[in-house]
């Protein structure tokens, strides 16, 4: 397994998930993602918007794709990584430097995401659960985050 302090273990309605973060890539971004882990945030949130051949977007507990953390936006860490099937990378609005806590998986290539959005991770186990998820914008009855955490606090 990768380092406990940068792997994100998401049990999800359809089973885990395993997600290697990129400190390399986006400092900021890995830091408040564990921030949020930490304070339990993701618990309970819907993926609200999942996209066949896209991504499933998750992050809002709201579940209404308008909802954040109490947290400051973060400053856009764009990098060259691709966006391809299994990458996690942030949502935001029109606002390069409007992402706060929501996040997709892409299920697929999408290339023209790639240095527009922050990329802080990858799927390295079950994306098979994440191919299950509900499709929908905002989707019905939507897969859910039950928990969230970090493998070094899983102990």
């Amino acid at each position: 397994m990768a380092e406990p302090e940068n792997t994100l273990i998401l049990d999800t309605t359809k089973g885990e998930v395993v997600i290697a973060l990129r400190p390399d890539l986006a400092p900021g971004h890995v830091e408040r993602i564990k921030t949020l882990v930490r304070e339990k945030f993701y618990d309970g949130a819907p993926f609200h918007r999942v996209i066949e051949g896209f991504m499933a977007q998750g992050g809002d507990p709201t579940g209404t794709g308008t909802g954040g953390s109490k947290h400051p936006d973060l400053k856009a860490e764009f990098s060259a990584e691709p966006h391809v099937r299994g990458v996690c990378s942030m949502a935001r609005t029109s606002n390069p430097n409007s992402a706060n806590s929501q996040f997709f998986i892409c299920f697929a290539d999408a290339s023209f995401l790639d240095r527009q959005y922050t990329v802080w991770g990858k799927v390295t186990a079950g994306m098979e659960n994440v191919d299950q998820f509900k499709r929908g914008e905002p989707a019905r009855d939507p897969d859910r985050i039950t928990t969230a955490r970090l493998a070094a606090d899983a102990a």
